[in-house]
């Protein structure tokens, strides 16, 4: 059986959709006009260099989905793909989920993270019956960590030289936010 995909409406102009192949070429091209900017943090971007990797890259997060292992969302504002929002594979033994998320540098400011972000943890907590959702962001990456301090996580810690990022280790922040958190606080 086949899953319908993915669709919030988060404002009047601002909507998550699941990531189709024909979004191929705007999300490369997004990528590609704001690369020096995403390199900072993220550690694939070297890894997209055509329409092909993008494509290629959606056909596996189309797969996990149809097999409930993952979502994988654009953000669309005004018509146009901002951003990337997606669960890392879903950990149905322990319920619980990593959120990764990404936006061109022209669509910061306008809270279009902090809302995906809201919207991916009630399907997590209500949908999924997960128990808990996390977040990792690079220590130097005031504007990510901004998205779960915002929301109400906890942080619980950091993971000391955690990721390679092209030619050195960062250190992430580690924050965590129990569905028990969630409900009370909304």
């Amino acid at each position: 059986m086949v899953k319908k995909p993915f669709y919030k409406k988060l404002d009047r102009t601002t909507e998550l959709k699941s990531i189709v192949e024909s979004d191929a070429q705007e999300i490369f091209h997004l990528i590609d006009t704001n690369r020096p900017y995403l390199r900072q943090w993220l550690p694939w971007i070297d890894y997209t260099q055509s329409v092909a990797d993008e494509l290629a890259y959606i056909r596996t997060v189309k797969d996990q989905y149809q097999e409930n292992q993952s979502v994988a969302c654009v953000i669309c504002h005004k018509g146009a793909i901002a951003g990337t929002i997606s669960y890392h594979p879903i950990d149905w033994m322990n319920r619980k989920v990593e959120i990764g998320y990404w936006l061109g540098a022209q669509f910061q400011g306008n809270g279009l993270m902090t809302k995906a972000c809201s919207a991916f943890i009630d399907y997590a907590f209500d949908d999924l019956r997960l128990n808990k959702v996390e977040i990792r962001c690079a220590t130097g990456n005031t504007r990510s960590c901004a998205v779960p301090q915002r929301l109400g996580f906890t942080h619980e810690g950091i993971i000391r030289q955690a990721e390679w990022l092209y030619d050195h280790y960062v250190d992430l922040h580690f924050y965590g936010l129990l569905a028990t958190e969630w409900k009370k606080d909304k």
